[in-house]
């Protein structure tokens, strides 16, 4: 199964790191990463889409992405 995650976070740190978390664990980056103001919390905000393929499995509504 292909499996698509995008993360999202605050222009800080933390992004990094989830984004680095996410490869380590064998995501790969899909695209480029997104930059956009948010006005209700008047910050950055970063996005980044992954994507990893695991074989022998089945996708099913009810897979939890965030345990890939």
């Amino acid at each position: 199964m292909k499996l698509y995650r995008f993360l999202s976070g605050p222009d800080d740190a933390t992004f990094c790191h989830k984004v680095t978390a996410a490869l380590n664990k064998g995501w790969h980056l899909f695209g480029s990463p997104t930059y956009a103001y948010d006005k209700t919390t008047k910050s950055m905000r970063c996005g980044q889409a992954v994507v990893k393929d695991i074989e022998g499995q089945e996708y099913g509504p009810d897979t939890k992405l965030s345990e890939w």
